[in-house]
């Protein structure tokens, strides 16, 4: 699993929160401040902006679906 994170974005920081509280492991990949300059973000997810989380085939790109897909997936059933 790997985050595309910016340190100072509140958004990153609910997923980073949501992926320690159900201890997931994840790579997080720090991205340029610069939104132009996010050409990996681009390439992954089709847009700039932060965080996209890429689950094996799975890529998503809103905090909310994120937190949402990750409750679904890893929460307590």
């Amino acid at each position: 699993m790997k985050l595309y994170d910016l340190d100072s974005c509140p958004f990153c920081e609910l997923v980073r929160d949501k992926l320690e509280e159900l201890n997931l492991s994840y790579e997080k990949i720090p991205v340029p401040s610069t939104r132009n300059l996010r050409t990996e973000v681009y390439e992954v997810s089709g847009q700039y902006l932060v965080p996209v989380l890429v689950d094996g085939e799975t890529v998503l790109d809103d905090e909310e679906k994120i937190i949402q897909y990750l409750e679904k997936q890893y929460g307590k059933k």
